[in-house]
């Protein structure tokens, strides 16, 4: 097996469906590739749906909903493929993705993860790499002290606005909606940390990797659709402590900033 595929799905059977579509329609050039449907309890009846539409497509039905790094790590560690794929259901791969992905990681054998460009829905680009987090970024991206000077700064930096997104370049961080995984680098690093439930998994992730010597990259001749909603911040900024996703993103920030001893600068 070349390629493994793994789709984790909560509650979005319609975009996991599309997913698989552009999947089907991909050119993979002879090469071998699975797919992996993993559940984190919907209740929604994707695997009726799956056996009857894709039945080739491998599923997993989690009891409960592990959340996304648990979730993942289900089926990639099921999965027989040389390269790993984690694909968000909300992504939409082109044609030749995949192929120019595995084309790249074979010429360069540094890579531990390749990242493709990114693309809204209108066509725009995405915001798909990062650079590392400091102390207040988060804080900054979730309430009106975003609108300061020195937080603007701090932003900026952080979303690499100072790159123009349209060459390839080694980068601290990629967006974990669509990751291209060597599997040898992905067992050096120890798949996803499952103490996030959700939020930060694929930072941690990536830092891992470049902690073990491998390579992240930003590869944009390689494009995906990602029809993202930024849910925690679509919250009213006066309930960032109330709202649920928001608390999964400010448990996931405060166990990234521990294991990773990050301080004020």
């Amino acid at each position: 097996m070349d390629i493994s595929i793994v789709i984790l799905n909560y509650k979005s059977k319609g975009f996991t469906l599309n997913c698989i579509k552009s999947i089907k329609e991909a050119d993979f050039g002879g090469l071998k590739y699975e797919i992996i449907v993993v559940d984190n309890n919907s209740d929604d009846n994707i695997k009726d749906i799956l056996n009857w539409q894709y039945p080739e497509a491998k599923f997993i039905q989690n009891r409960s909903n592990l959340g996304m790094g648990a979730g993942n790590n289900v089926g990639l560690k099921q999965a027989q493929g040389d390269y790993l794929v984690v694909m968000n259901p909300d992504t939409i791969a082109m044609p030749d993705t995949f192929l120019l992905l595995h084309q790249y990681m074979q010429a360069h054998p540094r890579a531990g993860v390749v990242g493709p460009q990114q693309l809204n829905p209108d066509q725009s680009i995405q915001n798909s790499c990062f650079r590392e987090y400091k102390m207040l970024t988060p804080v900054y991206r979730r309430t009106p002290l975003g609108g300061l000077p020195i937080a603007k700064k701090d932003i900026d930096l952080f979303l690499m606005k100072d790159f123009d997104h349209k060459s390839e370049r080694e980068v601290p961080w990629l967006l974990g909606s669509f990751l291209f995984l060597r599997r040898a680098a992905l067992e050096q690093a120890g798949f996803f940390d499952e103490r996030y439930f959700m939020y930060f998994e694929d930072a941690d992730l990536c830092r891992s990797l470049r902690q073990k010597g491998w390579a992240v990259v930003y590869f944009p001749a390689a494009r995906i659709i990602h029809n993202h909603l930024r849910q925690s911040a679509q919250i009213a900024w006066y309930k960032f402590f109330t709202n649920r996703m928001t608390r999964y993103h400010i448990a996931s920030w405060l166990k990234y900033k521990r294991k990773w001893k990050i301080v004020s600068k």
